[in-house]
């Protein structure tokens, strides 16, 4: 018989999980992703007036990737507690902090109104933001992952995926609804802030639904194990901190996480943030048509996700992860000649293809990172390899691409800049093992099934639906 924490749960109650998570994480994505779409369209303007265009759009963005820098402490911070205290507990924590500084960021004056405190405040806002992203993400994908039936792990555990390019798809959506219903100064005066606003009302559907959810099985198990070894005055592994854990037993797991997130963080967000500046500036496209291109390729990014995560649980993690770091280095060069033509069929193409490549990625990434760690530092494990990744990655991506083509006026320093990182990403997934079989009930043995283990396989009444 299997355990608790094994048997596959029942479909109704499982799909509710997925439900929680992928409506929590979208309404997380949609908060952070729209100040990116904001930095790159009107923030230079409303809290950066006195500088060059070109100038004030890579202050926008030196803002937007504050928001990244604060995520190591959310991922430290939230993956503590969640793997003391729980994951549901954390996840519902999370929304709130990021709810209400999206909020915030709607209310703010500008630069007009109260001079150079607006940008400090924004930054700060920012950075709540981003403390609290570093803590959803790991939360979110082990809520499903510890939830879901072994054999199709990788499926059900990329739905909390698809929260970002859901949260990319709402944020552009209704961006690109006000710059068409709107004109550009009633959009500069107002209109930017409706977007921040309606987080308000996002949040509160999003804890409705948190809130109804169970903590994970294989949680509850792992801590009832940890209380009955404490009651017997034995030693406990994984109740030390699980940062000091999670070091001494998965160092390496968390370098490969941190590697494999190179590709896949910096080509996401020159795909959809930078891309609105190098289109509109460069190409001569249109800031309407450019946000409609972002929208109607993360329509394709959300449709794809589970489908790469469903062939991830029968080929490997791996497999399918390097398809998609190989693939989008190899798109670079034409990603940004289809946009050079200035035509919208070219940009949509583009776009399109280079997010069906990232989804190769960033499908599997959630099972993949979740197998590699025990399930006392699962949460901190998950976090410290995905969030202090994002700090060299996704965090200085728009900056580091829109200084390269401030300085040399081509796109080629910027494809290589990407394909440098397919390279690195391709050289950490190659050096992890597969970890497709792996028991996440497994918590005796906290360093199995790492890098520098071997991995033991799901019971096989684990492994049926």
């Amino acid at each position: 018989m299997s355990s608790p924490a094994t048997a596959p749960p029942a479909p109704s109650n499982l799909k509710r999980i997925v439900a929680a998570s992928l409506i929590g994480t979208t309404i997380e994505w949609y908060d952070f992703f729209l100040y990116g779409s904001a930095a790159a369209l009107v923030f230079n303007k409303l809290f950066f007036p006195d500088s060059d265009p070109l100038v004030g759009t890579l202050l926008s963005f030196l803002t937007y990737a504050v928001g990244f820098a604060a995520r190591p402490l959310g991922a430290l911070v939230f993956g503590h507690y969640g793997d003391r205290l729980g994951r549901k507990k954390l996840l519902v924590l999370s929304l709130l902090l990021m709810g209400g500084a999206t909020f915030a960021i709607g209310l703010l004056p500008t630069h007009a109104t109260i001079g150079t405190a607006a940008p400090v405040l924004l930054t700060v806002l920012r950075l709540v933001q981003g403390f609290a992203l570093g803590g959803e993400w790991g939360g979110a994908v082990l809520l499903v992952s510890e939830h879901g039936d072994a054999r199709r792990r990788g499926f059900w555990a990329s739905w909390p995926q698809t929260g970002a390019p859901a949260g990319q798809l709402l944020a552009t959506g209704v961006l690109s609804l006000l710059t068409a219903l709107l004109s550009d100064a009633a959009f500069g005066s107002w209109g930017w802030r409706i977007p921040f606003l309606l987080s308000g009302v996002l949040v509160i559907v999003g804890l409705w639904i948190r809130l109804s959810v169970d903590e994970s099985p294989v949680f509850k198990e792992a801590l009832a194990q940890a209380e009955a070894r404490k009651a017997a005055a034995l030693p406990a592994e994984a109740e030390k901190t699980p940062l000091v854990a999670v070091l001494r037993h998965h160092w390496r797991d968390v370098l490969v996480a941190m590697g494999a997130r190179m590709a896949e963080n910096i080509s996401y967000y020159v795909i959809t943030a930078f891309i609105l500046v190098y289109a509109t500036t460069s190409a001569g496209v249109s800031k309407q048509t450019a946000l409609n291109c972002v929208l109607i390729a993360s329509a394709v990014h959300f449709a794809v996700i589970p489908a790469w995560g469903a062939l991830s649980d029968r080929i490997g993690r791996r497999p399918v992860y390097l398809v998609g770091a190989v693939g989008v280095g190899l798109w670079m060069f034409p990603f940004f000649a289809l946009i050079d033509t200035g035509g919208s069929g070219s940009l949509l193409l583009a776009v399109t293809v280079g997010l069906v490549l990232h989804g190769a990625m960033y499908a599997p990434q959630a099972a993949f990172f979740s197998e590699m760690f025990a399930t006392r530092m699962r949460y901190s494990g998950a976090s410290i390899g995905a969030q202090f990744a994002s700090v060299a990655a996704g965090a200085p991506a728009p900056l580091i691409a829109t200084a390269l083509l401030s300085e040399y006026g081509s796109s080629t320093p910027i494809a290589l800049y990407v394909i440098a990182s397919a390279l690195l990403t391709v050289v950490a997934v190659a050096a992890a093992k597969e970890t497709r079989l792996r028991n996440l009930a497994d918590v005796a043995a906290p360093g199995a099934g790492t890098a520098a283990g071997p991995v033991k396989a799901e019971p096989e009444d684990a492994r049926t639906v």
